[in-house]
C-alpha cells in the first residue's frame, strides 16, 4: 500500500518519520517550516496538497485534528469501494483512528499498523469490527472478489449485526473458512434451497450470471475473478467485434463478464491494436504467450494449420487459456466466430 504520510507540526514531523520507518511504501510530507532530510517539504493549503495527492496514494495518515482532515477531504470522496484508506494520528500519538475506508480501503487494519509503530491506540468504528463479526466487504477483499452491487453489502451486514438468518451460497467454501462460525449464517448447496429456508438474505458466491427469479433486493452476489479468455484474431479485428463476441459466447454460458480475470493470447498478437484496445476499455489484463509456450499446452481441439502458417503455433485460444490458468478447466472450447477465436478456462485453485 502507498501511503502518504501527512504532518503539519514539528512533534507531527517527528511521529510521521517514526511512521515512514516502518512502512514499507510510506512517503512523508511535512509542512515547510518543519520538514528534514527524509521527508517531502509542502508549503501549500492541507486542502490543496490533498487534492494533489490523493489520485496516488492508496492511503493516508494525517497527524493533525480530525476536523482538519474531514474539511480538506470532503469534496474528494467518491465512494466506499473508490476512495482511499484514510486515518488520522493526533499530535501527541495516542490515537490511531480508522476514518474512511475502514474495510474495501484497508483503513482499519493501517490504523492497526500506525498503532503498533508508534504506541497509540487504535480507535476502529465500524459495526462489525466492534462486534466482532466478519463482514461481507472484506471478505470480498480479502479474496480477490468483485461485488456486483455494492449497496447489498450494507444490506447484508445490518441483517449479520441483527443475528437474522443469511443463507450461504458458496461452492469455493471460502465463506465458511472466513467467519469462523460467527454470524446467523446457514451454508446451502443451491439458491433454490436458499429460497426456501426462509432466510432474512442471501450471499451468493458465482460466477454466473443470475436467473431472473432471484430476488437481488436481499442477495449479495460476490464474483470470484476466475475467468481466463484465450482470444486469437485475425489482423486488424475491432475491439468492438471482439467485445461482441466474448458478450455472446459468456452469456450462452451463462458466465459474468465481472468474473473475468484476464485475457491471454499469443506473442504475436502483442502489437493488436484492437484486442489491446479491449483489455484496456475493460481494464482486465491481457498476457501473453510465446508460440513454445502455447504449442507445449495439450488441447482437445485439432491443431490449426493457419495459426502454425502465421506465427509458428498449432493454437492460440485454448492453450492460451489453459495457460494463463495456470491448467484449470476448460469451460469454452475453441470458437471461431467472425474474426475472432475464444476459449474460456477457469481458473485453477491451488
Amino acid at each position: 500500500m502507498r501511503v502518504a504520510i501527512i504532518a503539519i507540526t514539528a512533534n507531527g514531523a517527528k511521529l510521521g518519520a517514526t511512521l515512514k520507518r516502518g512502512l514499507q511504501q510510506g512517503t512523508l510530507f511535512v509542512l515547510e517550516k518543519h520538514a528534514a532530510a527524509d521527508a517531502v517539504p509542502f508549503s501549500e493549503r492541507l486542502p490543496a496538497l490533498m487534492a494533489r495527492l490523493w489520485p496516488d496514494f492508496d492511503g493516508f495518515v494525517c497527524i493533525m485534528a480530525t476536523g482538519i482532515v474531514v474539511r480538506s477531504i470532503a469534496a474528494l470522496l467518491q465512494g466506499k469501494d473508490q476512495d482511499p484508506a484514510v486515518v488520522v494520528v493526533d499530535d501527541a500519538g495516542r490515537f490511531a483512528i480508522s476514518l474512511l475506508s475502514g474495510h474495501l480501503g484497508g483503513a482499519n487494519a493501517l490504523a492497526a499498523r500506525c498503532a503498533d509503530l508508534t504506541g497509540a491506540t487504535a480507535v476502529i468504528t465500524t459495526a462489525t469490527d466492534v462486534n466482532d463479526l466478519p463482514s461481507f466487504d472484506m471478505l470480498a477483499r480479502d479474496n480477490g472478489w468483485r461485488i456486483e452491487d455494492l449497496s447489498r453489502v450494507k444490506v447484508l451486514n445490518a441483517l449479520l449485526l441483527e443475528g437474522r438468518t443469511i443463507a450461504v451460497v458458496d461452492p469455493t467454501g471460502k465463506v465458511a473458512k472466513y467467519c469462523g462460525g460467527k454470524g446467523n449464517l446457514l451454508f446451502l448447496e443451491d439458491l433454490e434451497q436458499a429460497a426456501q429456508s426462509g432466510a432474512s438474505g442471501v450471499v451468493l458466491v458465482t460466477n454466473r450470471l443470475l436467473s431472473s427469479g432471484v430476488d437481488l433486493e436481499r442477495t449479495l452476489v460476490l464474483r470470484p475473478v476466475d475467468l481466463c479468455l484465450g482470444v486469437g484474431c485475425n489482423r486488424g479485428t475491432t475491439a468492438e467485434e471482439i467485445e461482441a463476441v466474448v458478450a455472446r459466447h459468456l452469456a450462452q454460458l451463462s458466465l459474468s463478464e465481472r468474473s473475468i480475470k484476464c485475457l491471454a493470447s499469443a506473442q504475436a498478437k502483442g502489437d493488436e491494436v484492437g484486442l489491446l484496445a479491449y483489455a484496456d476499455g475493460k481494464a482486465v489484463p491481457l498476457v501473453f504467450f510465446s508460440s513454445d509456450e502455447l504449442n507445449g499446452v495439450a488441447v482437445p481441439s485439432p491443431p490449426s494449420e493457419h495459426a502454425f502458417h502465421a506465427i509458428g503455433a498449432r493454437g492460440v485460444a485454448e492453450p492460451a487459456a489453459l495457460l494463463a490458468s495456470n491448467g484449470g478447466r476448460l469451460l469454452l472450447n475453441k470458437v471461431k466466430d467472425g474474426n475472432v477465436t475464444l476459449a474460456v478456462a477457469q481458473l485453477s485453485v491451488t
